[in-house]
């Protein structure tokens, strides 16, 4: 049975017997990596609504050619449970062994989302339905997980009554705002 990620606003099944990595979240990151038995992972990172998904794959490829300086890659743009998505697909040589990795953006209701798939070529046949299955997974269900965060916010809201006048003015002499004493 598959099991399933339902956080950040993002929902998606995985293979029950591949480990998930939320180390990045607990310091703050936006970011979920699942790992295959064989050593292939799969990673998506969330960023600001403004970050463009071209040049976060621009970046993603800078790294790993910062990593790997024997690589080779292509633009793609295609299509995936109704959502447009640009990336690249990345070809390179880590100790002696080729490898394939899929650099995916999409625009979401609530973040602009990186996708990075990575397998040695020798596991990719295998691994790349996974990586696909997983990515279309995630897309058809966006919408529906942003509106659970979107209510998951809500319900988070604290009335909170107004703070009362405390006198003087509202900056000192240097135009800073003024911090109420505790």
């Amino acid at each position: 049975m598959p099991a399933q990620f339902n956080k950040l606003g993002i929902r998606f099944t995985y293979p029950d017997n591949w480990k998930l990595d939320e180390s990045e979240v607990i310091e703050g990151e936006p970011t979920v990596t699942l790992y295959a038995p064989e050593g292939s992972f799969w990673t998506i990172s969330l960023h600001p609504l403004d970050a463009d998904p071209g040049v976060l794959v621009k970046a993603a490829v800078a790294a790993l050619r910062d990593t790997y300086t024997d690589l080779d890659y292509e633009p793609v743009r295609e299509a995936i449970a109704g959502q447009e998505l640009v990336g690249a697909d990345v070809n390179f040589y880590c100790l002696d062994l080729t490898n394939t990795a899929l650099v995916r953006s999409y625009v979401g209701p609530r973040h602009v989302g990186l996708i990075l798939c990575q397998a040695e070529d020798r596991d990719y046949a295998q691994v790349e339905p996974v990586f696909r299955a997983m990515m279309h997974n995630l897309l058809a269900n966006i919408d529906d997980a942003s509106e659970a965060a979107d209510e998951a916010d809500d319900e988070a809201i604290i009335d909170v009554e107004p703070i009362e006048d405390l006198g003087g003015d509202d900056e000192n002499e240097a135009g800073t705002p003024r911090l109420p004493p505790r």
